[in-house]
C-alpha cells in the first residue's frame, strides 16, 4: 500500500443517523455536505460505494483513496456502513442530519431488504438530487446495488460497477455450502459465543487485538473498527449473512437486461463464493454485456491486500463516463 497516497488524501468520518441506525460515513474529497452545498463549484457527480459483508466501511479506506487518486481527485468518494455494523465510539458524536421521511416503514433494518432500504434513504437525504451517481458495490453490495438500480429509477445513476458480484445461488457456493448451515441454522450459538466471549471483554484488550490484527494484515487503524469485536454488530452481520444464503437465489435477469449498458460486472477465478461456472453462465446470458473475469487472480477480499490494483481497473473503467462530466 501506498502511505504517501494516503498522506496526501483528506477523508472524512462521521456518524449518522440512517434509518433510525447508528452509521458510520466515510467522505474522501473535499466535500462534506453535498446536500446544502448550492455553490457553482459543488461536484456534479459522486461515486458511492456499498461494502460487502461484514459492512466494515473502514476496511475500504486504502481503495477509496486509491480511487480518488486515479480518477485525478475530481470527484468525492463516499462509503457507509451496513445498518447495525458500525457503534459509535465513546469520543465520536452522531451528527444531526434530517431523516427520510419513509424512513419510519423500514421493516427489519438489519436484513437483507433492509440494508437496502438503507442505502436508499441515504442516497434520498444526503444526495442532491440532480447529483449523478456511480454505484461501486462489492459482493453483497452488487446485490444492493442491483436493487437500489430496480427501486429507484429516479436516481440519476450513469454506471455501476459490480465488483466480485454475489447475486446469485450464495448457498452453492463453496463458502456458503459451509456458511449456510452455521448462519441459518446455528447463528443463534454463534451469538451466544459472541456475547459471552466479547461482552465481558475490557475496551483495552479488544483495541489491542483490533490493532495487531490490523497490524498482521498490513492496515491502518486510520479510522474506526472497533465494530470488529462488537458482539451487536458481528451478530447482525451474521444475520445478514443468513438471509444472504436464504434470499440471493434467483440472478434478476430483469433488473440487469434493463440496466445492461450501464453495469460492468468483475468476477474472479478464485473466488469462493462466486464460481467459475457464474460467470460463464451470465457471460452466455448477457453476451452484449460488459462482463469481465479477473486475470491477475485477485480475491474475494480484495481490500485487504489489492485496492491499488482494482483502484486501477475502475478508474480505467470509469474514464469514458467521467470525462462527460
Amino acid at each position: 500500500m501506498d502511505s504517501e497516497v494516503k498522506e496526501e488524501i483528506p477523508l472524512h468520518e462521521e456518524f449518522i443517523l440512517c434509518c433510525g441506525v447508528e452509521t458510520q460515513v466515510l467522505k474522501c474529497g473535499p466535500w462534506t455536505d453535498l446536500i446544502n452545498d448550492q455553490s457553482a463549484t459543488r461536484p456534479k457527480l459522486l461515486i458511492f460505494i456499498i461494502t460487502g459483508n461484514p459492512g466494515f466501511c473502514a476496511f475500504y479506506v486504502p481503495f477509496i483513496k486509491a480511487l480518488y487518486s486515479v480518477t485525478n481527485k475530481r470527484f468525492p468518494i463516499w462509503a457507509i456502513s451496513h445498518a447495525g455494523h458500525a457503534m459509535l465510539p465513546k469520543d465520536k458524536k452522531i451528527l444531526p442530519t434530517s431523516e427520510d421521511p419513509n424512513a419510519q416503514e423500514v421493516k427489519d433494518v438489519y436484513g437483507l431488504c433492509g440494508q437496502v432500504e438503507h442505502k436508499l434513504a441515504f442516497l434520498r437525504t444526503h444526495v442532491p438530487k440532480d447529483m449523478k451517481l456511480v454505484l461501486i458495490g462489492h459482493s453483497i453490495g452488487c446485490y444492493m446495488s442491483l436493487q437500489i438500480l430496480k427501486l429507484a429509477p429516479e436516481l440519476p445513476i450513469i454506471r455501476s460497477i459490480l465488483l466480485f458480484p454475489t447475486i446469485e445461488r450464495m448457498s452453492e457456493s463453496r463458502n456458503g455450502r459451509i456458511a449456510t448451515p452455521l448462519l441459518c441454522w446455528f447463528r443463534y450459538v454463534l451469538y451466544a459465543t459472541g456475547y459471552l466471549l466479547l461482552k465481558p471483554c475490557p475496551e483495552k484488550i479488544k483495541s489491542l487485538l483490533i490493532n495487531m490484527g490490523l497490524r498482521m494484515l498490513d492496515l491502518e487503524n486510520e479510522f474506526t473498527v472497533p465494530s470488529l469485536l462488537e458482539p451487536f454488530c458481528l451478530a447482525n452481520a451474521a444475520y445478514l449473512g443468513g438471509q444472504e444464503m436464504m434470499e440471493v437465489v434467483e440472478r434478476d435477469n430483469e433488473t440487469i437486461k434493463k440496466h445492461l449498458p450501464k453495469l460492468t460486472f468483475y468476477y474472479g477465478t478464485i473466488d469462493p463464493w462466486c464460481p467459475l461456472q457464474f460467470y460463464e453462465d451470465i457471460k452466455k446470458d448477457f453476451p452484449e454485456g460488459d462482463i469481465r473475469l479477473c486475470e491477475k487472480k485477485i480475491p474475494h477480499s480484495f481490500v485487504l491486500y489489492n485496492s491499488q490494483e482494482m483502484a486501477d481497473m475502475t478508474g480505467d473503467w470509469l474514464k469514458e463516463d467521467l470525462s462527460k462530466i
